[in-house]
């Protein structure tokens, strides 16, 4: 079975939870951005790769704005499930921008990054990377890789939600949306795709927003039935 959660933000404890201790060998758990444990190379972050690579499921995440790109992409890409990945460790893979996966007879478009909510103060700081943003060519080849599926996808993994869900989200919490490119070439895929379910987990909520636009942080779902696993 596939399960899709929210960012986990370098937190080990998520992979503890009950939902989690009950996946069983060859599923396929995916994280919606800020997996947060590729972060400075030293020897406690290198044990708990492994750690997490040798879990008897698959565990794939779309990168989101906190993590060390760099370092990231140092990893070479090589192919899983039809899509490039960088191989973190075992069963562990980061599921590059703009790609297209088949697992277990169903199809997962996946495009990571955004753009940080606090990126004044990171960039202050000397903590902001301008990788945190897709390129022109990953965006491109996401939508050349939708156009060999005819626009039709199963499943769409983000870690920003388009333009209409993410102002309908801020306007409920009373506040003013950020806009970026990015939800906005969301937004017009939204418009132009057909899938089942587009999952995001920038928002830090567990909520449907509509029957096909799904806002998970800690909740584990299963991406065909929309259940909520306990």
């Amino acid at each position: 079975m596939v399960y899709i959660t929210g960012d986990v933000h370098g937190d080990m404890n998520r992979f503890e939870s009950a939902p989690v201790n009950k996946l069983k060998k060859g599923d396929t758990l995916i994280i919606c951005g800020d997996f947060g444990f590729i972060w400075n190379g030293g020897r406690q972050e290198t044990k708990a790769l492994r750690r997490l690579g040798k879990k008897k499921y698959n565990i794939c995440f779309v990168d989101g704005t906190h993590e060390n790109f760099e370092k990231l992409n140092s990893y070479e890409v090589t192919k899983w499930h039809g899509g490039k990945v960088h191989n973190i460790s075992g069963n562990l893979y980061h599921l590059m921008r703009g790609q297209i996966f088949d697992i277990e007879g169903m199809s997962f478009f996946t495009m990571g990054g955004g753009e940080s909510p606090d990126i004044d103060i990171r960039f202050e700081n000397n903590r902001w990377s301008k990788d945190e943003f897709p390129t022109r060519e990953e965006l491109l080849e996401g939508a050349e890789n939708l156009e060999t599926r005819n626009c039709k996808i199963d499943y769409v993994i983000t870690h920003e939600p388009p333009v209409k869900i993410k102002s309908f989200l801020a306007l409920k919490d009373g506040e003013e949306a950020v806009i970026n490119g990015l939800n906005t070439y969301f937004e017009e895929l939204s418009q132009t795709c057909e899938f089942k379910r587009w999952f995001f987990g920038s928002m830090h909520l567990d909520r449907f927003v509509s029957s096909a636009h799904v806002c998970v942080f800690r909740k584990l779902i299963n991406p065909i039935t929309g259940e909520i696993q306990y």
